[in-house]
């Protein structure tokens, strides 16, 4: 079983630990942050525990991945050898542990703004995967529920998790995370994969499905991560919604928008029109409405 000893954080790494396995085991006993909404909201329900149910604490943190993953980390290796199931979602994962023991394990949390403090190029680099991942599970769960899937906040959840490795980097190797990120800005089209592999050893995608499988996480999202069948509209709606949460972010106008229309599009029945509505509706940006708004 792995170790849930969370070590207080060292000194942050600067060269890279170059084998998938130490990188795993590295972060596997490291403590990480949650953002401070998250920490403040933990010691608001902490104080108020007899009002508070799992489905509360599941909408609480919604929209964490790292308090998500830290939860699930905790859930799927409790009596991990006599369970029948795992806990696939956040608020499961609180039902399995119990309300009392769930603030037992989870004590007061450190912080990503306190974490990072001082280092506004890494803010801002976890800034924008975060603001990826909301977005991402947002488009999750709108596709989701337009298909009528019944496993929507599944689904939801692992749009919000696609990168979480991406996120440990930023919390635990930031000059590393910086140097990939100029190897990709003085060469555009270097693959996200191939800079990572230069400056990491390992890829992001391959460490986190090492991490699913070191944490005893819910095979689920090794699968729904894995997200290239195309016979899966499970995995297509992950894989599409990440697809497009990138795209978007970088402007409505970027060149991948197209191509994340026509497949989305496909998914769901849709036209182009109501296709783009849908993702500005889902972002929170309604798309001017014109004459047709047909299929």
């Amino acid at each position: 079983m792995p170790s849930m000893d969370f070590q207080p954080r060292a000194e942050f790494l600067t060269k890279s630990l170059h084998r998938a396995d130490a990188w795993v085991d590295h972060f596997r006993r490291q403590e990480f942050p949650v953002l401070a909404s998250s920490a403040e909201a933990l010691e608001q329900l902490r104080a108020n525990e007899d009002d508070v149910d799992a489905h509360l604490i599941g909408q609480t943190f919604a929209n964490d991945p790292l308090m998500t993953l830290k939860v699930l980390i905790h859930a799927s290796n409790l009596n991990r050898e006599r369970r029948t199931a795992d806990a696939e979602t956040l608020t499961s994962a609180v039902v399995l542990m119990g309300i009392t023991p769930f603030f037992n394990l989870l004590g007061p949390q450190p912080t990503l703004e306190d974490w990072l403090a001082g280092d506004s190029e890494a803010l801002d680099g976890v800034d924008a995967v975060l603001g990826r991942a909301e977005r991402a599970s947002r488009f999750a769960l709108g596709f989701a529920a337009h298909r009528m899937d019944p496993d929507a906040d599944i689904l939801h959840q692992a749009a919000l998790l696609h990168d979480f490795a991406e996120l440990l980097l930023w919390c635990h190797a930031p000059a590393l995370a910086k140097t990939i990120r100029i190897h990709q800005k003085f060469d555009p089209g270097l693959r996200s994969k191939v800079a990572q592999q230069q400056v990491l050893g390992v890829d992001l995608m391959s460490l986190q499905k090492d991490l699913i499988r070191a944490w005893h996480l819910p095979a689920v999202f090794g699968h729904l991560l894995d997200e290239r069948d195309p016979q899966d509209p499970q995995d297509r709606c992950v894989y599409l919604a990440t697809r497009a949460a990138r795209h978007s972010m970088l402007g409505w106008d970027n060149a991948g928008l197209p191509d994340d229309l026509t497949d989305i599009g496909a998914l769901l029945n849709l036209g182009p029109i109501p296709t783009l509505r849908l993702l500005h509706d889902l972002a929170g940006d309604p798309l001017a409405r014109g004459p047709d708004t047909t299929m």
